[in-house]
């Protein structure tokens, strides 16, 4: 459980006293976001609706700012929490985006009102020249060869703890090389489509989704080349096929990806995320899947509270959402970073350390918003080659590849644990870290991840 601040719960209490913990969202935060500049598709908000909102009071406040509706956010998992409408609109050009934004809040049919933020990838590629091309962050103190700092998994691996196929987890990001020679085995195959049919044979609003969905793109193909490189290489630290004598191990060698690619060469949108969370929780809840994470090596933008609310609905069923905590350098407690910075009780938020054990420079920390370290700098794993189906491999550093190491541990100890709920293996990978030196005072647990325990 992240710790809160006396100034939280004095939130949290007023909050309490007007009404549910979402209304209205978080204003304040919002235009604290804009002023810092945070990134947004210009002339673009969203706007979630009460939802006792008539069709005409929602008209008429959207026409107070010469506002057209773009897209209605609105899946299974929305409607399931009694919200009204979340729609994605373009603002007229007369008014400033800020001077909308307060327009609509006032209005008495609006929640809430936002910017639609924009996100990145949290990674950089190292020189190729200073690479050892070692999987450090699987080792451990016992293990050969050894690194006191990596994950452990190698421990893990040598008693026979290798994950189980029946556990699912989603990344969310670009998309993912799904015939990647250490990749394939471990893809999501939906069990309620036909491939190539042209029907959604399940019911769930996207057609084919055979192995997920593409929200940048809007289709079904989750994978389209070398720039789904970033996807790809988190998902092979998550799952990459081990003991397969080629390539990469990830922590765990067996287990099910499935991939909502919502970022795309110029990042990607608060919208697109939204409707990417949703994706997986009503996945979940449709076919019964034992999704218990999903890895989330993006961010920036602001306070989003229709992100937030999706990622609530994630926790409500029992998803873990494991996000890098950014490459800012920065104390999150005075700059916050989203989303790995909400409250949000399912989120597990991962700064980046060397194989030294230090805090990566670049990596964000903060002593009540990041839960822990993992290995981030010099990451081997899976990546495109040059043509479409080449399977390679490359280093990245940064909090993006320390958080694929956190959902692989989530899966492992679900696989050990199958009847432990998300809360308790977010408390047992936190009660299992070991403390370390650079990591005091900078995250909850100060310490970095260890599964050779588990």
């Amino acid at each position: 459980m992240k710790l809160r601040t006396p100034l939280t719960l004095l939130a949290m209490a007023t909050i309490a006293l007007l009404g549910t913990a979402h209304a209205q969202g978080r204003p304040d935060l919002v235009a604290q976001s804009l002023a810092a500049g945070a990134a947004h598709v210009p002339g673009e908000l969203l706007v979630q609706f009460k939802a006792d909102a008539s069709p005409a009071a929602r008209a008429r406040a959207l026409a107070r700012v010469d506002a057209r509706v773009l897209a209605r956010l609105k899946a299974a998992a929305q409607r399931r929490d009694g919200r009204g409408d979340l729609e994605r609109v373009s603002v007229g050009s007369r008014l400033a985006l800020a001077a909308a934004l307060r327009a609509l809040q006032a209005d008495p049919a609006v929640d809430f009102a936002e910017p639609n933020w924009l996100y990145t990838t949290q990674d950089t590629s190292d020189d190729p020249y200073y690479t050892s091309g070692q999987l450090w962050g699987m080792q451990g103190a016992g293990t050969t060869p050894a690194n006191p700092y990596g994950s452990g998994a190698a421990t893990a691996w040598e008693a026979g703890k290798t994950c189980s196929s029946d556990v699912v987890v989603g990344v969310i990001d670009e998309g993912m090389h799904v015939r990647h020679k250490d990749l394939r085995d471990n893809v999501w195959a939906n069990p309620g489509e036909i491939a190539g049919n042209g029907i959604d044979d399940d019911g769930n609003g996207y057609i084919d989704d055979v192995n997920g969905w593409d929200f940048f793109s809007n289709d079904a193909s989750v994978f389209d080349g070398r720039s789904d490189d970033h996807g790809t290489h988190v998902s092979g630290t998550i799952a990459a096929k081990g003991g397969n004598a080629q390539g990469v191990a990830g922590v765990c060698w067996n287990l099910q990806l499935i991939s909502a690619k919502f970022l795309g060469a110029g990042g990607g949108t608060t919208a697109d995320a939204i409707l990417a969370v949703d994706y997986m929780t009503d996945l979940k809840t449709r076919h019964g899947l034992n999704l218990v994470a999903t890895n989330n090596s993006w961010g920036g933008g602001g306070f989003s509270q229709g992100l937030k609310d999706a990622i609530d609905r994630a926790g409500a069923a029992d998803i873990l959402f494991v996000a890098a905590a950014g490459n800012s350098g920065a104390n999150m407690e005075i700059t916050n970073f989203y989303p790995a910075g909400y409250d949000s009780e399912n989120i597990i938020s991962v700064a980046n350390i060397t194989s030294a054990g230090n805090l990566a420079g670049s990596s964000n920390y903060g002593a009540t918003r990041v839960d822990l370290g993992a290995p981030g700098t010099g990451i081997w794993s899976t990546v495109p080659g040059r043509f479409k189906f080449q399977s390679k491999y490359a280093s990245y550093t940064g909090t993006s590849m320390a958080s694929p190491h956190v959902a692989g541990a989530v899966a492992l100890y679900k696989s050990l644990n199958p009847g432990a709920t998300g809360a308790q293996v977010k408390a047992a990978i936190l009660a299992a870290t070991i403390p370390t030196p650079s990591l005091a005072g900078k995250t909850v647990t100060g310490g970095r991840l260890d599964v050779s325990g588990f």
